[in-house]
């Protein structure tokens, strides 16, 4: 039996990392800003989202996400380090490890995708694996879909790839600056179109949409917009998903760092297929 976690031990690791705890690596001012460019409509901000049915004033915007993510709700605090509520991480994985449990239970299909392939890829994939184990269907649709993602730079040329199970985003063209992705490199996303290019892929070969969509960024939010059932991570930075759990889109949505290094979210998917009672943990 692989070791087990416990609530209090875990909290104690997210504050110790970073992940979640009064000091998080996003600073107040990064916040800010995406608060600001979420309540103009900023599309880069959406993530897939309705404009007029995801609009909030700023003020609005720090409501939602002092309630949902736990960060400073004072809008005086204007600089220096914000912070992500540890216990309202603890309690979105308990309702994602309830959900898994749900998609389990029906034997159900699941898509896992993610905008953060270098960082929560392992994460996506271990409760996938899980799922699988426990009779469910996992998809990995559209490998090789070609796509142009708007980014700051312009539109850039990119492709649908398949990470041990979980669908990411590479590049086709080359850098632009330094730490920008080259050709076949994993590439960062908050864009809905790689979740709906897959979805596309999936009805085209005649299935019906998935059960779940585990993701992030836009692939809950593109998910979620189309009524599927949704759950994964968002910073603390990342209005959007946090707007479309409140709003009844997305069922789960977990407020946590999610830059850090691959190996610091292993804890968090042992603990969430413990609660789930599935495969290493199940009895």
């Amino acid at each position: 039996m692989t070791a087990r976690i416990d609530r209090d031990e875990l909290r104690g690791y997210l504050v110790k990392h970073r992940l979640a705890g009064p000091e998080v690596p996003t600073p107040r001012q990064n916040n800010l800003r995406h608060y600001r460019l979420f309540a103009q409509g900023d599309p880069r901000t959406l993530m897939g989202l309705d404009p007029a049915a995801a609009r909030r004033d700023e003020a609005a915007v720090l409501e939602l996400m002092a309630a949902k993510a736990g960060v400073n709700p004072d809008p005086r605090h204007r600089q220096g380090p914000d912070s992500i509520d540890p216990d309202r991480t603890l309690d979105a994985l308990d309702r994602l490890a309830a959900l898994l449990r749900r998609t389990a239970d029906r034997r159900g299909s699941v898509l896992a995708g993610t905008g953060h392939p270098t960082k929560l890829a392992g994460f996506h994939r271990a409760l996938a694996e899980a799922l699988e184990a426990a009779g469910c269907t996992v998809h990995t649709p559209a490998r090789g879909a070609r796509f142009r993602e708007p980014t700051p730079e312009g539109e850039r040329p990119r492709y649908l790839d398949v990470l041990d199970g979980v669908l990411v985003m590479r590049a086709l063209d080359g850098p632009d600056g330094p730490g920008r992705p080259g050709p076949g490199d994993l590439a960062h996303t908050h864009s809905p179109l790689p979740v709906r290019l897959a979805l596309t892929a999936l009805a085209d070969a005649g299935h019906r949409p998935p059960d779940l969509v585990l993701g992030d960024h836009g692939w809950l939010c593109g998910a979620g917009r189309l009524g599927i059932p949704a759950g994964g991570i968002a910073d603390c930075n990342d209005v959007a998903p946090f707007a479309a759990e409140a709003d009844g889109l997305v069922d789960v949505v977990v407020p946590l760092e999610d830059g850090s290094a691959p190996s610091c979210y292993v804890p968090l998917s042992d603990y969430v297929l413990q609660r789930a009672d599935l495969a290493p943990y199940n009895r």
